[in-house]
């Protein structure tokens, strides 16, 4: 077999904050659906667990980005019938104090001087981000 019919094994490439001037909460979520989708999910799965990325963003205290992470791995677990891993338990006790909704649906809300997007937005949320007060639904519906 020539190299060059040799399969490409492709690169995971996990988004990882490395400092609080970098943190941005709707551009981290962004940052990793698209890496969940370029690399699929099962790697994605097992980069994040490796990298021990989970339990570095709960020892920075970066809460939010813990619990979504957390909330995207239970989740694909969830889809692929695998366990959770329990690893992470200790971390699965707590949630955030407040709802956090995506950025689209606080301005909604503010432009129709309403709360009905945020009601709607709970309704379709993943529960496995809801366990842990992150409304969130679209991780596939990237570009």
């Amino acid at each position: 077999m020539d190299k060059k019919d040799m399969p490409v094994k492709k690169r995971v490439i996990i988004t990882i904050i490395e400092e609080e001037k970098d943190r941005n909460f709707d551009n981290f979520k962004s940052n990793i659906c698209h890496d969940l989708k370029s690399v699929g999910d099962l790697p994605f799965l097992n980069e994040i667990i490796k990298q021990k990325i989970i339990e570095n963003y709960y020892e920075k205290e970066y809460l939010p980005e813990c619990f979504y992470l957390l909330g995207m791995v239970d989740y694909l677990c969830h889809l692929h019938n695998m366990p959770y891993d329990k690893r992470y338990d200790y971390i699965r006790e707590y949630k955030m104090e407040q709802l956090i909704f995506p950025l689209g649906v606080e301005c909604a809300c503010l432009i129709n001087n309403n709360n009905k997007a945020k009601l709607d937005a709970i309704d379709q949320s993943i529960p496995e981000f809801l366990r842990y007060n992150i409304v969130e639904w679209g991780i596939r519906d990237v570009c």
